[in-house]
């Protein structure tokens, strides 16, 4: 079928509005704490980024932060990553899981998750290492530009087709990585385009509002002190997290309810 995008809009929005209670506490457990922790304890990167005349410098301090806070860095994308699978198995799981029962779901989604992810990123990087190579050899330069070109395409191509992994994980209930991949690639035959522009606009309209919000935190900035606007702006990056999650979260699950049909749950309770 072809996706539509405004019916995919109304049914993350439908979604979104009838499970406001259960969406705020999950996502606030997995998004909100874990970013604002991170906005408190991580130095400010922008200090960091600042210092463009020193490439160099500024690399090794990146090193360091990275290496010091690798640990929050990856337990904040394992909780992520729990809170996204919980999330879509609250939304479109029609057996109506209670809270506890998504948590479950979502951790036993974790490794597939990981594995998928991993599974994915290997596969590109040695398809995308080999094309560059080929291309490097030639000695020219025009077909190494334009190879690098089409890699790049080709990425945001394959990123698509695999949007829908963590829906599959969630709802469909598959755990093995390649055949998530796979599923995922056969939902959105046919749709990638639509699915890419979909993706594009809501990624334009989080773009635009973290530009005005960044505005406006630069002008508090010059009203508080410099302790208190850490603090504001942990809250309000923790709430950024919160809420774009939210929407990506409910646009997933309405657009693998309008590709894919009815939940494993829905099906199988049919059938009883």
């Amino acid at each position: 079928m072809k996706f539509d995008m405004s019916a995919a809009w109304r049914d993350a929005t439908a979604m979104m509005q009838g499970n406001r209670e259960v969406l705020l506490i999950v996502a606030g457990i997995f998004f909100f704490l874990p970013s604002l922790i991170s906005g408190l304890v991580m130095p400010d990167m922008q200090d960091i980024l600042v210092d463009m005349e020193n490439p160099e410098a500024m690399q090794a301090r990146l090193l360091a932060v990275y290496t010091s806070y690798g640990w929050l860095f990856l337990l904040t994308l394992l909780a992520q990553l729990v809170g996204y699978l919980s999330l879509l198995g609250l939304l479109r799981d029609d057996a109506k899981p209670t809270v506890g029962e998504a948590l479950k779901g979502g951790l036993i989604g974790l490794l597939p998750a990981i594995g998928t992810y991993l599974a994915f990123s290997i596969g590109v990087a040695l398809a995308f290492t080999a094309l560059i190579v080929l291309a490097t050899l030639t000695g020219v330069p025009a077909i190494a530009a334009v190879v690098g070109l089409l890699a790049f395409v080709g990425l945001i191509y394959l990123m698509v087709k695999v949007s829908l992994s963590l829906p599959v994980i969630a709802i469909d209930k598959v755990l093995n990585p390649l055949k998530v991949l796979a599923r995922s690639w056969k939902l959105t035959k046919g749709n990638s385009v639509r699915l890419f522009l979909f993706y594009l606009l809501i990624w334009i309209v989080y773009f635009v509002v973290a530009i005005v919000l960044g505005l406006v935190l630069a002008a508090v900035a010059f009203v508080v002190g410099a302790t208190i606007f850490t603090m504001l702006n942990a809250v309000l990056s923790g709430l950024i997290s919160a809420g774009v999650s939210i929407v990506f979260v409910s646009v997933l699950a309405a657009i693998h309810r309008q590709l894919a049909g009815p939940s494993v749950a829905a099906v199988s309770q049919t059938f009883d």
